[in-house]
Order: structure tokens, then C-alpha cells, then sequence
């Protein structure tokens, strides 16, 4: 976290959003008893909460909204494990290896505006609990010169879908070329987005694309 981490919680100092004890943002009881995702979404999406849940949906607006950047680490501690599970079946299964990390990205101009990407912390956090072990992390290669509205601000799927599409692009397709890449998002709603991404990665070359998210 570093020196202005520290001094940063000795001046605001951390409290979970969900039952107010001091030192974490969640902490582990409210973690715990958070329910996982189980609306359907496309098979090779793997959510790890469901959004509908209170502490989490407040957690996703603090992290994106308000910068509480520790809330990506306590995410990624979770979510490690059960990437590696889903890992380990699609090395046997698909030959899915050294696998390329990259989050998806934000306009240039959001970007400005929010001064980070909150999916970028994520796969940075990923990226510490792994060691480079099973992935790496890419962040040149996918680009949103699109500057869409928000998805969240469009009720009807069709809309999402138009919305997204021309969003993406890839710089560099010798970065992705017949790599497995994990997109990396913190929510997905239709999955539009990682539709759209997912199709543009394909389409410059990546072998095979599947996509972990914090919340459904």
C-alpha cells in the first residue's frame, strides 16, 4: 500500500461497509456471508458475487466512484482462488495456459476523468497474489478509443449491445497473438462488454477468451 496507504488510514482509517468494524473495507465475516452470483450468464463468464446484495453493490461504487482502491485487493484475495480452480480445469480440458491477464479498458477521456481503472487495480492485485505463476499481466494490447455512454445508464439490452459495439480495439495483436487471455472486469450486467471485447481479441488472433468479474 505504501507510505501514503498508511497515512491515509491513519487519517481516514478503514471500517467494512457492511457492519462498520474497524480495519478492512469488507471484512472477512461480511465476505463471507455475501451470496454468490447465480443469475445465468454466458458460460464462459465466471462472476463471483451477485450485484443485487447490498454490501457489494455499495463496495462497486465505492471502489469506482469514490477510489477506495484497497476494496480491489480484498476482491482479488478472493477471487484468486477460485480462478485458480477454473484455471487448473482448463489447462486439462482446453490446454488453456500461460494465460495473458487484461482488464478492460476505460476511454482515455474516463479515464482522465476517474484517474485510475478500477478493473486494471484489480488485475494488478491478481497479479501480486500470483506471482506471474499462472498469468500476466497485458495492458497495452486492448484499447476504447469509443468513449460509449455508461452501460449502466441503459435499461434495455438491445441498447447495451448497440452501445458497446465499435468500443474496442487492438493496438498491438503481437501482444495477444494466439495467447489465452482472462478478461478482468468489476461488473457484468448482459455481458455486452465482454462480448464485445471478447470478439475483437478473437478476431486479432487471441486463441481462446474468458473472462472472471467481481460481481453479477
Amino acid at each position: 500500500m505504501g507510505i501514503l496507504g498508511g497515512i491515509l488510514d491513519l487519517i481516514f482509517p478503514a471500517s467494512c461497509l457492511a457492519c462498520g468494524k474497524r480495519g478492512e473495507e469488507l471484512c472477512q465475516s461480511c465476505l463471507a456471508k455475501c451470496p454468490a452470483a447465480e443469475r445465468e450468464c454466458a458460460e464462459w463468464i465466471y462472476p463471483l458475487y451477485d450485484y443485487r446484495h447490498k454490501p457489494i453493490k455499495d463496495a462497486m461504487w465505492e471502489l469506482k466512484y469514490y477510489g477506495r482502491r484497497r476494496l480491489a485487493r480484498i476482491f482479488a484475495e478472493v477471487l484468486y482462488p477460485g480462478m485458480l480452480e477454473e484455471l487448473a480445469e482448463l489447462e486439462i480440458m482446453e490446454n488453456f495456459r500461460e494465460a495473458l491477464l487484461v482488464p478492460v479498458p476505460l476511454s482515455r477521456k474516463r479515464r482522465r476523468e476517474r484517474g485510475f481503472n478500477q478493473a486494471e487495480l484489480i488485475c494488478r492485485a491478481l497479479l501480486a497474489e500470483d506471482g506471474g505463476e499462472n498469468f500476466t499481466l497485458e495492458t497495452r494490447a486492448l484499447l476504447r478509443p469509443k468513449d460509449s455512454e455508461h452501460q449502466a445508464r441503459l435499461s434495455e439490452r438491445a441498447k447495451r449491445l448497440e452501445n458497446i459495439i465499435g468500443a474496442f480495439s487492438v493496438k498491438n495483436s503481437e501482444y495477444i497473438g494466439g495467447r489465452n487471455i482472462i478478461l478482468i472486469d468489476d461488473i457484468t450486467t448482459t455481458g455486452a462488454t465482454l462480448s464485445e471485447a471478447k470478439k475483437v481479441l478473437l478476431a486479432s488472433g487471441a486463441r481462446k477468451v474468458i473472462a472472471f468479474t467481481i460481481a453479477h
